[in-house]
């Protein structure tokens, strides 16, 4: 009875926060609290399903992240590719789309998305230039590159959760290249397919017409960084924080504590010499988080706790078992099936469900294979539609802010062909380099 109620309020939590007719953060805190309600879980199990670790992480590294955006620097390095772009439309978008995915490979790719926007709005909104295409494709990309390392997205945060992985073994794991090196190349193939089979033609007739000359902004860095001694100081604790991280297992301490340290020490240097520098205000600063992501992973990670003290976490386990025993037919089927499925599934349940299905089977198969390619798909996957990606909902809300209808048919014109082309890149990488080897 525990299991099929358990299982009833979970899908019924999945299912309002796919269909969003209120707040989905509210709903999500809603099924978490009717777990505890009917007895699921008790207020100590809801407690300690959290993953505090991880809500320190985020806390912190979108602290540091809204400190980079207000230096200036994002801007400074948008300003560059607008001028390295030569005016030329097809040009522009994939270089902002590829910025965009490396700066979410360390930032969140929601605070990426919000940093794109602000940069691409004031610069083209003037010139008449429609700015959908160029916002919803750095939406895509910010999402893509997440999962690259332990920073940018949550679902590495929870791999790190679940099994223990550190920070380095992101690039290199077992002596072969892991999620930097595989999703780097798979989203340089992807912008390239892009610009070659799409972007050239669409823009063709944009060629060297609608776009201003950026380039005599790059003489004038003031107007763009403010204050270099802020921009410094920032810089400087967003890479100390990182290399910190990717130690992590010679300290001896989490991760959650390192970013969270990182942040308030980054806060405390920036409030000393206030006098100083041109900062920004720290309510500012606390105003610019998203909070309400933070109570919903909080849903999240309860709801979760519910569903495998139930059993039913298990039961998926031994229903996969025969399926998941052949790497080469487990992995193909738990990639293709994951990539549609993300995409009316928030991507961050369903990974983390999956992360323990698959821990629960480790001692019979190499579980590795199908983590890795878990991570990647539900991430992929995730950019078919606005319910499995955050980036693309906060993207959408962007657009329609400038007056800028996004209907159904270019929503998906763009979201298919970029799911399926970046999938299809990634799973042969893949299979080639995780799976084929241990067949």
């Amino acid at each position: 009875m525990e299991l099929i109620l358990a299982t009833i309020i979970f899908l019924a939590t999945i299912f309002l926060i796919i269909v969003g007719i209120i707040d989905r953060s509210v709903i999500a805190i809603f099924g978490a609290i009717v777990m505890i309600l009917t007895g699921i879980l008790s207020e100590t199990e809801a407690f300690f399903a959290v993953d505090w670790n991880i809500i320190a992480l985020l806390i912190g590294i979108w602290i540091i992240a809204t400190y980079f955006n207000k230096s200036g620097i994002p801007k400074l390095l948008a300003v560059k590719i607008f001028s390295l772009s030569k005016r030329r439309t097809a040009l522009l978008i994939s270089l902002l789309g590829l910025l965009a995915g490396f700066l979410s490979v360390f930032l969140d790719n929601v605070i990426v998305v919000l940093m794109m926007a602000s940069i691409i709005v004031p610069m083209l909104k003037p010139m008449k230039v429609r700015v959908t295409p160029f916002i919803l494709f750095s939406a895509l990309c910010a999402n893509f590159m997440g999962t690259a390392l332990l920073l940018g997205d949550l679902p590495p945060q929870m791999l790190h959760s679940v099994t223990g992985i550190e920070f380095l073994e992101f690039i290199w794991q077992f002596n072969k290249p892991s999620s930097f090196p595989i999703l780097t190349a798979s989203f340089i193939l992807t912008i390239l397919a892009f610009y070659y089979l799409r972007f050239k033609r669409e823009f063709k007739v944009q060629q060297n017409e609608n776009l201003p000359d950026f380039s005599t902004l790059l003489s004038d860095e003031g107007a763009l960084i403010e204050d270099r001694r802020l921009a410094t100081i920032v810089t400087f604790f967003f890479i100390a924080t990182i290399v910190t991280m990717s130690f992590r297992q010679f300290l001896g301490v989490k991760l959650g504590l390192i970013a969270f340290a990182g942040a308030v020490l980054l806060v405390a240097t920036v409030e000393i010499l206030g006098k100083w520098i041109q900062k920004p205000s720290f309510e500012e600063i606390l105003t610019a988080l998203d909070w309400k992501a933070v109570i919903f992973y909080i849903a999240l990670f309860i709801l979760v706790g519910g569903i495998n003290k139930a059993g039913l976490i298990k039961l998926i386990a031994e229903l996969l078992t025969p399926l998941l025993s052949n790497p080469l037919i487990g992995s193909t089927a738990l990639y293709w099936f994951t990539v549609p499925i993300v995409g009316i599934v928030e991507h961050d349940a369903y990974i983390l469900t999956f992360l323990h299905v698959i821990k629960d089977l480790s001692l019979m198969v190499d579980p590795w294979p199908y983590w890795w390619l878990l991570l990647w798909a539900g991430t992929i996957g995730s950019n078919l539609t606005m319910v499995g990606a955050p980036a693309l909902y906060v993207a959408l809300n962007l657009c329609e802010k400038e007056d800028e209808r996004v209907s159904l048919k270019e929503f998906f014109n763009m979201t298919i062909p970029f799911v399926l082309i970046s999938s299809s890149i990634n799973y042969l990488l893949a299979m080639l380099i995780w799976v084929m080897p241990s067949v």
